[in-house]
């Protein structure tokens, strides 16, 4: 049996390996279908600390990988689809294989919503399309960007797309934003954002270079397609948490995040088990404030586990 089993293998996960592994626990650190987490799919990151020039996000999370496995953690390809944390022994299945587990963290991360239309999967990820303003717009310096979604989170986007961008056209399927009244309000009032109402992004297309050059909209009401021209297209239509596993065992919000204790940010209502990173948290989203969850998830197992659980 594993003194601690860490699911995920991006800043969360990896985090917490670190510090577990720091603490002579040996953890098990297990990667699911995307090893490394989103931030493999980021072509540069320059907003985590201790990179002045940036990082790519592949090197970044090989560091991290690396770190963790320098002080004795391990780490194992398994996606666990089913757990069992009704005993002592936290039980974990990934398919036929089987692990056990004194304590468990959970760092699954999210996965972002995407449109699922032609050419978005070819630039997303430094080349065009992306799912994080405050990780790629300030690449976007004088440039006409566009941002997809009606909501809090995509007028928030918008918004802080208008300190670099030349423009922001943000396109929404509907007549009105979903986003709360202040925020619809003044993203409507800025200078720099356009709204696009009652349309939907039909194509994203390319340039000679692969890069994106602009999209192609289509007007739910009159059916019309045109093409705006932008070299950066943010969709900001919400995220997925990879928290199915963990449904009717642990509480979930209405959108599927892990809720965490009232009194701690990263305990659940189960002894020796806890979570980290964006499986948890839809708020800030960020590298850094993950590796901080899986930090005190880490510490938080370890001490458990040293008062005899």
């Amino acid at each position: 049996m594993e003194n601690v089993i860490i699911l995920g293998t991006g800043c969360a996960g990896f985090t917490a390996g670190i510090y577990t592994a720091r603490a002579n626990l040996r953890p098990l650190i297990l990667e699911g279908k995307q090893p490394g987490g989103q931030l493999t799919t980021t072509s540069e990151v320059e907003n985590f600390p201790g990179f002045p020039d940036g990082v790519d996000g592949f090197s970044l999370m090989d560091q991290l990988r690396k770190q963790a496995t320098k002080f004795g953690a391990r780490v194992e390809h398994a996606f666990v689809d089913r757990v069992d944390f009704s005993g002592e022994k936290k039980l974990l299945f990934a398919g036929d294989k089987k692990f056990e587990a004194s304590a468990v963290i959970i760092a699954t991360g999210a996965a972002p919503r995407l449109l699922g239309i032609p050419g978005e999967q070819e630039m997303y990820g430094g080349k065009g399309v992306t799912t994080c303003a405050t990780c790629d717009g300030a690449f976007y310096r004088n440039m006409e960007v566009v941002v997809v979604g009606g909501g809090d989170s995509a007028c928030e986007e918008a918004l802080f797309l208008t300190r670099f961008c030349s423009k922001v056209t943000l396109i929404h399927r509907r007549d009105e934003l979903r986003a709360s009244r202040i925020m619809a309000e003044r993203t409507i009032a800025h200078k720099k954002i356009e709204v696009v109402w009652d349309s939907a992004v039909q194509e994203v297309l390319p340039d000679e270079d692969g890069m994106a050059r602009a999209i192609t909209v289509k007007n739910l009401k009159t059916e019309e397609v045109t093409e705006i021209c932008c070299k950066g297209v943010f969709i900001a239509i919400g995220h997925v948490p990879n928290t199915a596993p963990f449904k009717e065992i642990l509480e979930l919000d209405e959108n599927g995040y892990l809720v965490p204790d009232s009194n701690s940010m990263v305990k659940t209502s189960i002894e020796g088990v806890y979570v980290a990173g964006d499986c948890a948290d839809h708020v800030f989203r960020q590298a850094i404030t993950a590796a901080g969850m899986g930090c005190q998830a880490a510490i938080e197992a370890e001490r458990w586990l040293s008062e005899g659980m």
